[in-house]
């Protein structure tokens, strides 16, 4: 590495990001990384996340590394009414955008910001009917005939 507290981080489309390391460990992928490959001053490639994301995967984790919240209790982690000011001010994008960084945020094992992405998506189907759902996220409403297929492939979706 050029300096002992930055990495540099490369995403799929080949631009570098340099951050500090602390922010890059909150990654649990990019720890491991780190912890393998020792310091070195290559890049830590990360194939499965563009330079968007990425940037605002290192704006997330430099918020909460500067901020970080009280320690959560496990049982409250199922609930949808605790999200941050700044946290749904951040998920406050477009699906596309949402969805990439629920993705990089499993990929990069980033647990609070993948609880974040992935609450935010509960919050956007909660008490919203099947066709309501199926609008918000351009799902395309199924045949009689593949409806019926899930049916027998899944008996258990008629058990009550």
């Amino acid at each position: 590495m050029t300096d002992a507290k930055t990495v540099k981080l490369e995403s799929q489309d080949n631009q570098v990001l340099e951050v500090p390391i602390e922010l890059a460990k909150m990654s649990v992928t990019i720890k491991n990384m780190l912890e393998d490959i020792g310091e070195v001053a290559a890049p830590v490639p990360l194939p499965n996340v563009n330079f968007k994301i990425l940037s605002k995967v290192v704006d997330y984790c430099k918020y909460h590394h500067e901020n970080p919240s009280p320690d959560d209790k496990k049982e409250d982690s199922k609930r949808l009414d605790d999200i941050s000011p700044w946290d749904k001010k951040f998920t406050e994008v477009d699906q596309d955008t949402l969805f990439q960084l629920i993705l990089a945020a499993n990929y990069l094992d980033i647990k609070p910001l993948l609880d974040l992405t992935c609450k935010t998506v509960a919050l956007m189907i909660k008490g919203k009917s099947p066709e309501e759902i199926r609008k918000t996220f351009n799902i395309l409403t199924p045949t009689p005939e593949e409806e019926e297929e899930v049916r027998k492939a899944n008996p258990w979706l008629d058990e009550k």
